[in-house]
């Protein structure tokens, strides 16, 4: 690769200094500009892509750290190079600190900046080149944004292909986090009704009286603030998918109509007195074993049968460790910061977590510490306390009683203790939505947090409460 290639922007408020810099690195074969100050190398910026700026700390109108954050925030795959006097070497690497690569103070030697320019340029291609192997890696290991490449996701790949170009209803099956909703989409844009509408609903999120005209629509009349006529979600999906999500809440009497629309596919909206046909692919997914709802009465065997033509099962990611690290790479890239790295024993940590979560949890963990940390990296100490310090389940079943006996107290008190972890971890750190799910109160929570030396200061007043 010849240096041509490379485009460098020179600022400074000395005409000296542009000149010689502007000479020296054009004999280096490189392409560069000038500019006098800060804002205007804004304006250079807003014209060229630069691999590489070259800039005075100290400037008029805008100085070197101003323009420094402009670059980090407009341009962050820009390489910069500071230059200061010996008397401003502070600011020099506090703007080290805020994303510069290197600084050189003045005066300095032709051959010194020649080998800063020169590592700082590879290092920018080493960087490029680390995202695109990332990139390549993940679209090797994904599909249709699933990924993975343990046995058990390729089995789900290969699945989804074949059922992808069928019509059949499908049944996504594994808990909650894995990512059924991903693999329902992937199942409709990888079939011949991609270009036709994927339309998803969360059939335990909207209450049973308005359930039935959101899937149906309903006529104008047809209740108590139906002021128009309104289409449906099956209507709304005709030519196209719709995606139940828990399926297993619906309802009874909801059972009854979804069964009818299989069968006949027609509808019939609210209020209504004419069928309406319905062309639409029906993709179901839960998080329950549908086989024991059916044995208890909960959900109608014949509708289980109809939605169970092809079941899809998405294994929990303790049973996929090996897609660990992968996941994390997709979402270090997706983050603002994709240049981030984790750390061996933050992903050693995370190797060993059983992720009851599955893989929302682990997304929502790389964002917690990529907000947490210094945006650099994942480290051990932004990993939340469940990680770091997995407490053994002492609510999976009673204790086996040893002859000596032991402390009833010390027993209860670990089960206290992992009780009121869980309760906080799941509410996300806020104690007053912790005591609730405890069904205890926040001055409650409060004291037995500080019983265990788990009470940290997160801003919550009780007289707020």
């Amino acid at each position: 690769m010849t240096n041509i290639l490379y485009r460098i922007l020179v600022v400074d408020d000395e005409a000296s200094m542009r000149d010689v810099l502007s000479i020296m690195l054009q004999r280096e074969g490189y392409q560069v500009d000038v500019a006098s100050d800060g804002a205007k190398a804004v304006g250079c910026l807003q014209e060229h892509a630069y691999d590489l700026v070259i800039s005075d700390v100290q400037m008029p109108r805008m100085d070197g750290l101003q323009l420094l954050a402009h670059l980090r925030e407009r341009a962050p795959e820009t390489v910069v190079i500071m230059i200061t006097a010996f008397s401003t070497t502070e600011q020099a690497v506090d703007a080290m600190k805020q994303g510069a690569y290197d600084y050189i103070t003045k005066p300095f030697k032709n051959e010194e900046i020649r080998l800063v320019v020169k590592n700082a340029l590879e290092r920018r291609v080493l960087r490029q080149e680390n995202q695109q192997l990332k990139k390549e890696l993940e679209k090797r290991y994904s599909f249709a944004g699933l990924i993975g490449k343990s046995k058990l996701m390729r089995q789900v790949y290969s699945l989804v292909e074949k059922v992808a170009a069928s019509r059949v209803n499908v049944l996504v099956t594994g808990e909650s986090g894995t990512g059924k909703e991903l693999v329902a989409r992937a199942i409709h844009y990888q079939g011949d009704r991609k270009d036709k509408p994927f339309v998803p609903i969360n059939c335990g999120a909207i209450p049973e009286n308005l359930l039935e005209s959101e899937l149906f629509g309903h006529e104008r009349g047809a209740f108590t603030g139906a002021i128009q006529q309104k289409q449906g979600l099956f209507e709304a999906a005709s030519g196209g998918t719709l995606f139940l999500d828990e399926i297993g809440e619906l309802p009874m009497m909801m059972q009854v109509k979804l069964l009818r629309v299989l069968q006949e596919h027609e509808i019939r909206r609210v209020g209504g007195t004419k069928n309406i046909p319905v062309d639409v692919r029906l993709i179901a997914a839960t998080n329950k074993e549908l086989t024991q709802e059916v044995a208890a009465g909960r959900f109608r065997e014949d509708l289980f049968y109809r939605l169970h033509v092809i079941p899809v099962h998405l294994p929990p990611l303790r049973e996929r460790r090996e897609d660990i690290p992968l996941l994390i790479d997709h979402f270090l890239t997706q983050s603002s910061t994709p240049s981030a790295q984790v750390t061996e024993g933050a992903l050693r940590r995370l190797l060993d977590y059983d992720w009851p979560g599955n893989v929302r949890e682990l997304e929502n963990i790389i964002e917690r510490c990529l907000v947490l940390g210094n945006g650099s990296e994942v480290a051990e100490q932004c990993l939340p306390q469940q990680i770091l310090s997995p407490a053994k389940s002492y609510c999976a079943g009673v204790v086996e009683l040893p002859e000596q006996g032991f402390s009833l107290d010390d027993y209860l008190g670990e089960i206290e203790k992992e009780v009121l972890l869980r309760a906080v971890d799941k509410a996300q750190g806020t104690r007053k939505k912790a005591a609730e799910i405890l069904g205890i109160t926040f001055r409650s929570i409060r004291y037995r947090l500080a019983k265990y030396g788990l009470a940290e200061e997160d801003g919550e007043d009780e007289d707020d409460m």
